[in-house]
């Protein structure tokens, strides 16, 4: 497997055990299980066109929330059409 750079930097740092846990991770789980039960009951059906580097982005961020990254967009979409979708802001 090739590894960016960036990629490269990350995987020493974890292994020089540089990462330390939030601790919110069953927290964080629960709140994703309870989003992802919401978005679960489906009935329709769409396809999109999006660029490739935002599908690996996606799918890359399911990866690291545990999920599968169909259902984080989904949790996306319904987050937004519900204004719970926040932007950051940048301090």
């Amino acid at each position: 497997m090739k590894l960016t750079n960036e990629e490269k930097d990350i995987l020493t740092s974890f292994e020089k055990g540089e990462w330390i846990s939030s601790g919110t991770i069953s927290e964080d789980r629960k709140q994703l299980a309870k989003y992802a039960k919401n978005t679960l009951r489906k009935d329709k059906r769409i396809n999109i066109r999006i660029s490739e580097n935002d599908l690996l982005q996606l799918q890359r961020k399911a990866v690291q929330e545990g999920i599968p990254y169909q259902t984080l967009i989904s949790s996306i979409l319904h987050k937004f059409v519900n204004g719970r979708l926040v932007e950051r802001t940048s301090e």
